[in-house]
């Protein structure tokens, strides 16, 4: 956030003094939107502003929610997020005139986390994470014990994606059958790292966030693997990685992670030539930060939505989907 400020600040001077505003304007891409797609679109600006040094990509993080909101105002060009659009965003584009293009980038494993010390869950049931988060929970459900009877009689301390990010709005819906739906009393943030770090220090601790701010912070953090209560793969309870999420067996909680573009916006050279570079580049970047990228296939399906100015949402405009296949979704549409 202070690096999308300063740039700002820095463009807004520039502007003021040599007069060049719409020169300026025409090479700058704007960018915001979700924390966890965050470090994908960043290291894919770096990659092309090294290729392009006339160009420049500001990246922002506002979560999710937040990053529709200025996409639909105008204020951007790409909103990264980490679940499908909503009917309510979708609307507001609608009311202002926005077509946006839906590309999928990337499979993202979301991970729970516990402190290091904690030394008595070695697993747990989406059911028990739907017991501990549902709004029902909130003030009911706070130690350990009554969520498995052989745990501690000690308190629970939850930590979890602020409600602008669409993490929470996917979790929510995974585990609490609702999206937007859980309990309040827990320790939320937009930024994955105040998470990572809240964990950290507190023996107590539970929480969740994409698997790559995990992999990132493996020394600080311990994955608790979870069990979908599906006896059908015989494996019980597993831990996300870039196996389980590639072949479907970490469920309920992974999911597909996108950039939409506005369809306007690739009317300016500088806009296409990114979201081209961020097709071409994503599945080596994307691995190279701690995702999972897609099928080739998938990739080269998305190139043709940019091609064809294909608009709207392979999910109708209705937010989180569980169990999404991202190659099937792609296909249905080009046949």
């Amino acid at each position: 956030m202070k690096k999308s400020l300063f740039v700002g600040v820095m463009m807004a001077a520039t502007l003021g003094v040599c007069g060049c505003g719409k020169k300026e304007q025409a090479r700058t891409v704007q960018i915001d939107g979700s924390s966890t797609v965050y470090p994908i679109t960043e290291a894919v600006a770096e990659a092309f502003q090294k290729a392009n040094p006339g160009m420049r990509v500001v990246v922002g993080v506002s979560g999710t929610g937040g990053g529709f909101k200025k996409f639909a105002a105008g204020e951007t060009d790409i909103s990264n997020a980490s679940r499908p659009i909503r009917p309510s965003e979708a609307e507001a584009c609608a009311k202002a005139g926005v077509e946006y293009i839906e590309l999928p980038v990337a499979y993202d494993g979301l991970a729970v986390l516990i402190n290091p010390r904690n030394t008595w869950a070695q697993d747990i049931t989406v059911e028990e994470l739907k017991k501990l988060w549902e709004p029902e929970a909130q003030g009911k459900i706070t130690r350990w014990n009554q969520i498995r009877a052989d745990w501690p009689d000690r308190e629970i301390h939850l930590y979890g994606a602020g409600v602008d990010s669409g993490t929470y709005d996917y979790f929510t819906q995974a585990i609490v059958g609702k999206e937007h739906s859980s309990r309040g009393d827990f320790t939320s943030s937009e930024d994955d790292n105040v998470l990572v770090q809240g964990i950290a220090g507190d023996e107590l601790a539970l929480g969740f966030f994409g698997l790559a701010y995990y992999e990132e912070n493996q020394d600080k953090l311990k994955l608790l693997p979870v069990d979908d209560g599906d006896d059908t793969n015989g494996k019980g309870a597993i831990s996300p990685s870039l196996e389980t999420v590639m072949d479907g067996t970490y469920q309920p909680l992974s999911r597909p992670i996108f950039i939409y573009v506005r369809k306007d916006a690739l009317d300016r050279p500088e806009v296409e030539a990114f979201v081209r570079f961020y097709l071409q580049k994503a599945p080596e970047l994307v691995k190279e930060v701690g995702y999972i990228p897609l099928s080739a296939r998938s990739y080269e399906l998305a190139r043709e939505r940019v091609d064809k100015r294909i608009t709207g949402s392979l999910f109708g405009g209705k937010g989180s989907q569980v169990g999404a296949k991202i190659e099937e979704l792609l296909e249905k549409e080009v046949r």
